[in-house]
């Protein structure tokens, strides 16, 4: 099982090199199922690993002026403060045992699980169903002005889901990015990492005053792996277009959140 966990590590970084996301998708439940930790310990640990992880790619792109500095900011900062705020008071207010009715009732961990595997779902959809992404990397409309409003909102949303169950948002982000700010795609994966690594960071280190110690030598392997797998990412993205490749991804999220779904909710794990 560790076998299969640290190949799925250079997965991770793969993913996040070649389409700028998904890294979460696989980090949680890699560290659930195959590590066996506990979700609520799961979630900051691959925080962790996907921002380490962002952000070497991100520095790649920087070097390679494929990052917006503006977008990231706007999308960025109110990110920042959803995800501090999320993981210091929501997520701390969630009692270790939630009963909906008097015959329904999970657990803290499970409970998580339940609303990354529908994320999960959400995400699947979204890479599968086809989305014409490329045409703003000709397009000049800039008439109707910057939409802050809107890109600072979704960075909200991306904050409240990275610091609730440890989801970059990178399916949220590009499409943000390319529909809304009208970047590249290129340019919108290196905003996107961007954003995931300090989203990460900012909710890994809200964990920091958590009593429970945390296992740096398996966390810096884990991430060492991942960082292998994000170059692997972006060398195979010089000839595997990342866009095409998402209905595939897609669909292999949507295997883990049923996977998940199922295990939490049927057979009682």
């Amino acid at each position: 099982m560790e076998i299969a966990g640290y190949t799925a590590a250079i997965l991770i970084g793969v993913s996040l090199g070649l389409i700028g996301g998904g890294g979460s998708a696989l980090a949680v439940p890699v560290l659930v199922y195959l590590f066996h930790i506990p979700a609520q310990k799961a979630v900051p640990e691959s925080l962790f690993i996907v921002g380490i992880a962002s952000f070497t790619g991100a520095l790649s792109y920087m070097y390679k002026r494929l990052v917006c500095v503006k977008s990231m900011l706007v999308f960025g900062l109110p990110s920042i403060v959803t995800v501090f705020f999320t993981r210091t008071r929501l997520s701390p207010a969630i009692p270790e045992h939630l009963q909906f009715t008097d015959t329904l009732s999970v657990s803290k961990d499970v409970f998580l699980l339940l609303i990354f595997a529908i994320l999960m779902l959400a995400a699947s959809f979204s890479m599968i169903r086809p989305m014409n992404l490329t045409e703003p990397e000709a397009g000049k409309n800039t008439d109707k002005g910057y939409p802050y409003i809107q890109i600072m909102l979704g960075g909200c949303c991306v904050g409240f889901l990275a610091g609730l169950v440890g989801a970059g948002g990178g399916f949220l982000i590009i499409p943000a990015l390319v529909v809304l700010a009208k970047l590249p795609m290129k340019r919108a994966i290196g905003t996107s990492l961007m954003i995931i690594a300090i989203n990460s960071s900012i909710g890994f280190i809200s964990d920091i005053r958590n009593p429970e110690p945390v296992h740096w030598p398996f966390l810096i392997l884990f991430s060492s792996l991942s960082i292998i797998g994000i170059f692997a990412g972006m060398y195979l993205s010089n000839f595997v277009s990342g866009p095409r490749l998402k209905p595939a991804f897609g669909w292999f999220i949507l295997a883990i959140g049923a996977f998940i779904i199922s295990q939490q909710l049927f057979l009682g794990h």
